[in-house]
């Protein structure tokens, strides 16, 4: 029985698309059955990888390269070593003779999508990392800022191996812990005194963490020596703001702001200074096209803030909107299922409701409006309830264009602004030397928002990655590791 298990895992790896055609010299694994054995045995994550050759060539393919620029069909694709080496007409692009060919005909490839809010926890689980890291590879997601840690040693620990190849999931950008004010989460860093917080920045950022959360108590004093501490070591700070306005946040320095208008306290009634409080009436009656959110805008990009959309996790408020799909049911645990459907139990009470669907409008009418004035608009999850990691990703793509957005500014908006964001040149877009991150989905992307969600095949620094085969092992245990 071992050896048939052993047989069937060694066909699944040297198997190739029946369209392709396979080099031995090209390929780049061990070369016996015995040191493939072992592999196996020390790296278990190596069985999901579908292609992993030294020189590979897409041909017939669909490309939104992420730079925001119109969609190139019947595109080859070279890939040498990890990196793009070569992308044009079908007709323009000499195939190296020792490449492996693989036709995309009727498939739609997108950048690696970078995730710029992608925790490693939800609520009741401080980690998660493991799994999330797994859906969050195989939804097509090749880079993440956690925006945040809730153990982030053991972020830091993943993000590492992940590195080092010794597990599978996206590129990991840690965050330290959340840092708030008093009232706020005693979960979080609640600062003492400035040396304290000073104190407290040093030390994450001696553990190589370069990125700080402030959360909705932060005190403006605190926020401001986040800000000075963090800018004085070249690292960036993002806030999930209340007590302090996005205005305040954007002069001061803040380097990114999460959740758009849902979290903006700019424009609410009785609003006192350094205090999370106030009236929320603006969310029902505010215009998002008035000259006070416009001048807000203008004044945030010009002090260079980048906005981050999480259009998926606000729907899973909304009672007539807030639905699990199939797939999702399937990944969550048993306890996630039944606080699902306790949750769907008030909703339904609720359906006429239409106070949050509005509401969405207006927050997704603000980040618009951002991106249309020339901010930097990213996307990320921000996962909880029954909004998963990857999977609320994918939902993300298909809010940006019940928004308004195009194909190509959503893969833009989820692929290289966060790659500007994180100023990473390498990442992002679908352009020779930059390295291999992409995304094969099986059908037209331009055509059908839903495709977002038929992931074939994911490829990281040119490794192929099956996204189904991670999937089937993760069946009803999102919620219990």
């Amino acid at each position: 029985m071992k050896q048939l298990t052993f047989l069937l895992i060694l066909f699944s790896i040297f198997s190739c698309n029946e369209n392709s055609r396979s080099k031995s010299a090209n390929f780049v694994s061990l070369t016996t059955s015995n040191d493939l054995q072992k592999e196996l045995e020390e790296n278990p994550h190596k069985k999901y990888i579908k292609y992993n050759f030294k020189i590979l060539a897409f041909t017939n393919s669909t490309v939104v390269d992420g730079t925001g620029n119109g969609i190139k069909y019947n595109q080859t694709i070279i890939i040498e070593d990890g990196v793009f080496s070569a992308i044009g007409n079908g007709d323009e692009i000499k195939i190296p003779k020792n490449a492996e060919i693989i036709d995309l005909k009727g498939k739609t490839v997108v950048p690696g999508i970078v995730g710029m809010h992608n925790h490693l926890h939800i609520p009741g689980f401080p980690d998660v990392g493991d799994i999330s890291a797994k859906l969050y590879l195989a939804s097509g997601i090749t880079t993440i800022q956690t925006c945040g840690a809730a153990s982030p040693y053991k972020e830091l620990e993943l993000s590492k191996n992940i590195a080092k190849g010794n597990q599978i999931g996206p590129d990991i950008i840690p965050s330290a812990p959340f840092i708030t004010g008093v009232g706020g989460n005693p979960n979080m860093i609640i600062p003492r005194n400035e040396t304290h917080l000073r104190d407290t920045i040093q030390h994450w950022l001696n553990q190589g963490v370069k990125w700080f959360k402030v959360y909705r108590n932060i005190s403006p004093d605190d926020l401001k020596t986040v800000i000075d501490e963090a800018h004085k070591n070249n690292a960036k700070v993002r806030g999930h703001l209340c007590s302090v306005t996005f205005e305040e946040a954007s002069k001061w320095g803040i380097d990114g702001i999460e959740h758009g208008l849902n979290s903006t306290s700019d424009f609410r009634t009785n609003k006192e200074f350094g205090v999370c409080g106030g009236g929320r009436k603006y969310m029902d009656e505010i215009i998002i096209d008035s000259k006070e959110v416009k001048e807000l805008h203008k004044l945030m990009i010009d002090n260079k803030v980048v906005l981050t959309s999480t259009l998926s996790i606000y729907e899973a408020s909304i009672p007539n909107r807030a639905y699990a799909d199939e797939r999702t049911l399937q990944a969550m645990s048993p306890y996630l299922k039944n606080q699902y459907a306790e949750r769907r139990k008030t909703f339904d009470e609720q359906l006429n409701d239409l106070t949050r669907n509005n509401s969405l409008k207006r927050i997704m009418q603000f980040e618009y409006q951002y991106f249309k004035m020339g901010g930097l608009l990213c996307s990320g999850v921000d996962a909880g309830r029954h909004v998963l990691p990857g999977y609320g990703d994918q939902r993300n793509y298909e809010l940006h264009i019940e928004t308004g957005f195009s194909t190509e500014e959503a893969i833009q908006i989820m692929t290289s602004n966060g790659a500007k964001a994180l100023e990473r040149s390498d990442i992002g877009t679908i352009q020779v030397g930059k390295r291999a991150d992409l995304v094969i989905f099986d059908g037209n992307l331009k055509e059908n928002s839903t495709v977002i969600k038929k992931v074939e095949t994911v490829f990281k620094n040119g490794v192929g990655n099956d996204s189904e085969k991670i999937l089937l092992k993760k069946k009803n245990k999102f919620g219990v590791e």
